[in-house]
């Protein structure tokens, strides 16, 4: 029988000569790939271990099994190559049977440097280096359930639902001689497969019928039924694999959206990367099971596994708590014509190694890879990946995620059987308002495509406060408003079959440097250690929660200069009562966000009510803006030569206010905004918006935008010195008469 032991312990890791000794999981960046660009360390570090092979029967065999090494690695055993892994995210395993002394050496050389065929090579995120997930031994009979064939447990299982009833078709895979498997449902029954010749594998493939099936009902009812695969031969268990599955069918539909088991179930969704503050990626169990009763506690019943393979802990975590998910490969951003092979490779291993939970509903192609526009090779290596998901999986649907520059003719957004776009209206460019225009468009000119919001999101850092929010300044009051109308837009729209907020946590982005705070993405709903809720989690928890709560915004807000502050609530209960100081202020009644507008005058106590419901907090009248809400006014590198004076008298001059539409229009501002887009996007989140192109209508929203809100946008204080070295380049610039 197969016996798995953990390989964890007792690593010795050497980075640049230096060498430590480590207990994986682990990762060389949980530091350096927080804190922005400088230190960000890419390159070939190495993982050496020494152990005593264990006793083997005769024929037993010895494999390793690596749950995620990333990105790149080669195992060396006794100075040996015992195989090579491209891909940071998915499981391998390695056969060392033949290379086995009675002491033996490990290395594992590990890269996760550039290059130009393994993805992902450049995205809003980091990429850790390292071991991150658990390593295990497994010794086996010779006679097994393949390990060999993408990381799969060699049983495979698929529901087919047949009015009340279910039939459950199995398909096994092994190696060796043995000649039959036993399938197990537990209170079902069992039944036998014979295992056959097919294409140079063993198979066993059957049918077993549930009477009047308990279904998969999401967050109502997740119900799971556990399967248990014996390899058998002359009667005797050689290999065993126990697997779990959920019965449930699920539908688009255009009009109306997703519906689970015929029901509709909008999903209310976020996005999730699987990293935390000072430890990387190397997560353990805990931290995934805090990341989900996080998520639940909001009411979300979707994730979207941001944007690579998940740990299967974790898809075995959201298989039990009903949430439905999205899962995807990391074919992002760039699209490298050597790359082609990776794309398929990962995709197959996601496939295999996921196709049993009943959470999964679809298998994405890419993150908005047309960054850089779309090329005959990169729209044929997404046909290939789609054909293969259906080839593999023609019980779920393919799916992408598209850039929001990408035009909705294109070919991309109707190639998949499901199209999400990604768009930051109302946070990189526009305004809020402009989603709803969006989708009305889309919905109107391509009605019968299943559209959904798969990503959408605002900056914010918790220490950045505002009693007059704006587009750009990173405060938590902002933030909230944006997901405030977000939510209001998603009401009226059921055929968005689902949308995921970015993000449900902060999380590393070595290439970023914003906000004072460097080598991190702000969106997130909750701080990057999970310590702090920001106040846009709450309205979300105001939608979508059953569970009763009342809260108080601005917290975090105590210092006030303004005499009349506003007193904002987000509930989910029909009716809040406000009080200050211990007088009762008012009852209201209404949805999800109460308001009051109150007079300050020195330190208050504020307290919120419903029922037993109960929240508080103290702000305090002061004569002076606190400098810790705002962000840093630090200078940043400089575009422009040190402008000289000129005589202006007669002439009309172009400013700040002018809107770019305008300055475009002037042959010298369009030179001067030409420059300036061009070192933007050179040096956006790691110079991922070099060579990007924005559509007309995208440029028709951006250019009526004066260029004073443009900078805030982008985050470039108006004391900057390239704002003002901006403002007196335009300055030299002549109107037209």
């Amino acid at each position: 029988m197969r016996v798995t032991t953990s390989f964890n312990d007792n690593w010795t890791f050497e980075k640049e000569g230096n060498k430590t000794q480590v207990a994986l999981p682990h990762t060389w960046n949980a530091i350096d790939g927080q804190t922005g660009p400088a230190m960000y360390y890419r390159g070939v570090c190495s993982y050496e271990k020494k152990f005593k092979t264990p006793k083997l029967q005769a024929g037993q065999q010895c494999y390793l099994e690596f749950r995620g090494v990333n990105s790149s690695c080669e195992v060396m055993l006794n100075g040996e190559k015992a195989a090579a892994h491209d891909g940071g995210y998915s499981t391998f395993r390695v056969n060392i049977t033949e290379l086995l002394k009675e002491e033996n050496e490990l290395k594992v050389l590990v890269d996760n440097g550039e290059n130009d065929r393994v993805y992902p090579q450049k995205a809003d995120f980091t990429f850790y280096g390292g071991i991150y997930r658990n390593v295990n031994l497994i010794v086996t009979e010779e006679s097994h359930f393949d390990l060999d064939y993408y990381g799969g447990c060699g049983v495979y299982v698929t529901p087919e639902i047949q009015g009340e009833d279910a039939v459950i078709e199995v398909v096994t895979y092994s190696v060796g001689n043995a000649d039959e498997v036993q399938i197990v449902i537990d209170g079902v029954g069992e039944t036998f497969l014979t295992v056959t010749e097919e294409d140079g594998r063993r198979v066993g493939r059957g049918r077993i019928q549930i009477v009047k099936a308990h279904r998969w009902q999401g967050r109502k009812d997740p119900y799971l039924y556990h399967l248990t695969a014996n390899l058998l031969q002359n009667d005797t268990v050689l290999d065993s694999v126990d697997t779990k599955f959920g019965v449930r069918e699920y539908a688009f539909d255009p009009e109306k959206g997703f519906f689970l088991n015929g029901v509709s179930y909008p999903l209310h969704g976020v996005s999730r990367h699987q990293d935390r503050a000072g430890v990387g990626n190397a997560l353990t169990k805990e931290m995934h099971e805090g990341d989900v009763e996080l998520i639940l506690s909001m009411g979300a019943n979707s994730i979207r596994c941001a944007h690579y393979q998940h740990d299967q802990y974790f898809y075995d975590l959201c298989d039990e708590k009903g949430i439905v998910v999205w899962a995807e490969i990391p074919y992002i951003t760039v699209h490298m014509p050597g790359g082609r092979a990776n794309t398929l490779s990962q995709m197959r291993e996601l496939i295999v190694q996921n196709y049993n939970h009943a959470s999964i509903i679809c298998w994405a192609l890419s993150n908005e890879i047309t960054l850089q526009g779309v090329t005959e090779d990169l729209l044929e290596n997404h046909k290939l990946l789609n054909d293969l998901v259906h080839r593999m999986d023609p019980h779920r649907v393919s799916a992408m995620a598209n850039l929001f520059l990408l035009e909705t003719d294109s070919a991309m957004v109707s190639l998949p059987d499901i199209c999400g776009y990604n768009l930051y209206y109302g946070w990189y460019v526009g305004e809020m308002e402009d989603n709803d225009q969006w989708f009305d468009t889309f919905h109107k000119e391509y009605p019968g495509i299943r559209i959904g919001l798969t990503e959408y999101g605002a900056d914010s850092v918790i220490s950045l406060q505002s009693p007059k929010p704006e587009k750009g300044d990173y405060t938590e009051e902002y933030q909230a408003l944006y997901h405030e109308h977000m939510l209001e837009m998603f009401s009226t729209r059921p055929y968005i079959w689902g949308t995921y907020c970015w993000n449900m946590f902060e999380f590393a982005a070595a290439g970023r440097d914003e906000a004072g705070d460097p080598g991190k993405n702000h969106k997130g709903l909750i701080t990057f250690d999970r310590r702090q809720k920001k106040d846009a989690y709450y309205i979300y928890k105001a939608w979508w929660s059953e569970d009763p709560f009342v809260h108080l915004c601005g917290s975090r807000y105590h210092d006030r200069v303004e005499e009349e502050t506003e007193i904002k609530v987000y509930s989910n209960q029909p009716s809040v009562t406000l009080w200050m100081d211990g007088e009762m202020v008012g009852t209201k009644e209404g949805s999800h966000i109460f308001t009051w507008k109150v007079k300050i005058t020195g330190t208050h106590n504020i307290k919120v009510t419903s029922g037993e419901l109960s929240d508080e907090m103290e702000i305090a009248k002061c004569d002076t803006p606190n400098p810790a809400y705002f962000v840093s006014a630090e200078k940043v590198r400089n575009w422009f030569d040190e402008p000289q004076e000129e005589e202006k008298a007669g002439y009309e001059f172009f400013s700040l206010d002018d809107t770019l539409g305008a300055i475009s229009a002037n042959p010298e501002g369009k030179a001067l905004m030409d420059h300036m887009m061009a070192a933007m996007t050179a040096k956006t989140a790691g110079g991922m918006g070099k060579g990007v192109k924005i559509p007309k209508a995208m440029m028709t929203i951006v250019a009526r935008q004066p260029m004073r809100k443009l900078l805030k946008q982008a985050g470039i204080a108006e004391d900057s010195e390239q704002a003002v070295q901006l403002a007196a380049a335009l300055g030299r610039i002549r109107k037209k008469r």
